[in-house]
């Protein structure tokens, strides 16, 4: 008669201590920074936590947010996408331009900015795969390429007035609402990308997304199609490049400079969550935690009367401190692992000095058999051989 014993629950102590360690690894430590933030913040602007003035601050990021989601699809497939900025801005130009004030013209151009978009990361995707050409350098030449159009269409300056229907998307919402007044199309538009990344990213497809970052060959002997799953990376932040367009038509109006410089802070934001650059490992919350805690730490940053000048120099700051956090502390845990014994390789009492045990689980020797009559020297020397422990990857989630 077997008895099944019950595994003990962890203690409180235990799990405080198991959601320390989650804070202050690569992957959590966003979501800790995000709370200083927001309370430094409070303090220095009370205001700041009445929940209409919070809401309207989701409202702000949610763009940035949508950018940095899309982003973190290329970098956990361990791509780059700089095209992103110039994406933004040309459908920002596109709807002020083709729309004007008919109302007629919003779905047709919307839906022809969708395939727009599809269609530049496309391109992104086979370039990257087929002609094996870095993806740095294809979506560098994409930025460059879209932004040229832009200007050579806009002159440099501010053409457009797209219907206030369509604006309203970006700057409207549901009205009178208890507490916060009003939930802007943003907040719930970002909420709707947010959940459907996380089910996307918990899906085979997703899963091969991670597992082409992590090890690229592997994962094209287990059957994946890598082409495919390297193209629809770049797909994917091209349409939420578009969409983030389409929310930033609503309050920032229409100018070739709308999405200058949101492929830098998408990348920032993403590797401030955690991701690691060159794929393999991150979750795709922690990134879009990641533009919510850049955008607190430039809000902080304006409230303590710090000069706008120097956002571009503390965001590199980030970048070069997030990348360096995260790739020590993924060099602590492999040496950690590395000097880590295994327990069948321990000598216990039963096992005399300077001999191992032998493992249970493996057959019995063989038979002891009458001697090879074949002489010694008849036989080939054998090949000596080293046991491999490469067994380190580096999965996401």
């Amino acid at each position: 008669m077997t008895t099944t014993t019950t595994p003990a629950k962890p203690s409180v102590l235990e799990r405080l201590a198991s959601l320390g360690r989650t804070l202050v690894s690569p992957r959590g430590a966003v979501f800790l920074l995000l709370i200083v933030l927001l309370v430094m913040i409070a303090v220095l602007n009370p205001a700041f936590a009445e929940p209409g003035q919070f809401i309207r601050f989701i409202q702000r990021v949610a763009p940035v947010a949508i950018v940095a989601i899309g982003q973190y699809f290329v970098i956990v497939g361990g791509e780059f996408d700089l095209s992103m900025g110039s994406v933004v801005t040309a459908q920002v130009v596109i709807a002020g331009n083709l729309i004007g004030q008919d109302d007629a013209m919003i779905l047709p151009v919307t839906i022809f900015m969708f395939v727009f978009g599809a269609l530049v990361g496309l391109v992104n995707g086979l370039i990257v795969s087929f002609l094996r050409v870095p993806s740095f350098i294809v979506t560098l030449g994409m930025m460059l390429a879209l932004l040229g159009g832009v200007l050579y269409w806009t002159g440099g300056a501010a053409t457009g007035n797209p219907a206030d229907s369509f604006r309203e998307i970006g700057r409207g919402g549901i009205r009178d609402l208890p507490v916060i007044e009003i939930l802007p199309w943003s907040v719930v538009v970002l909420a709707v990308v947010l959940a459907l990344a996380v089910w996307f990213a918990r899906r085979p497809f997703g899963r091969t997304i991670i597992a082409l970052g992590d090890n690229a060959t592997t994962a094209r002997y287990a059957g994946a199609r890598t082409w495919w799953v390297k193209t629809s990376t770049f797909i994917i932040s091209s349409l939420s490049a578009t969409v983030a367009g389409i929310l930033l038509v609503g309050y920032a109006g229409v100018h070739p400079s709308v999405g200058r410089g949101y492929e830098f802070t998408a990348i920032t934001a993403v590797v401030l969550g955690g991701v690691v650059l060159g794929g393999g490992r991150g979750w795709v919350v922690a990134a879009a935690a990641g533009a919510f805690a850049l955008e607190a730490l430039f809000t902080l940053l304006n409230f303590a009367g710090v000069p706008s000048t120097y956002r571009d120099a503390v965001q590199g700051v980030i970048i070069i401190l997030a990348v360096a956090y995260a790739a020590t502390t993924v060099r602590a845990r492999r040496r950690g692992r590395a000097l880590e014994t295994p327990a069948a390789l321990e000598p216990t009492d039963q096992t005399p000095p300077g001999t191992l045990p032998v493992d249970q689980t493996s057959p019995a020797p063989p038979e002891a058999k009458e001697p090879d009559p074949t002489p010694a020297t008849a036989r080939p020397a054998p090949i000596p051989s080293t046991q491999r422990a490469d067994n380190e990857t580096k999965g996401g989630s």
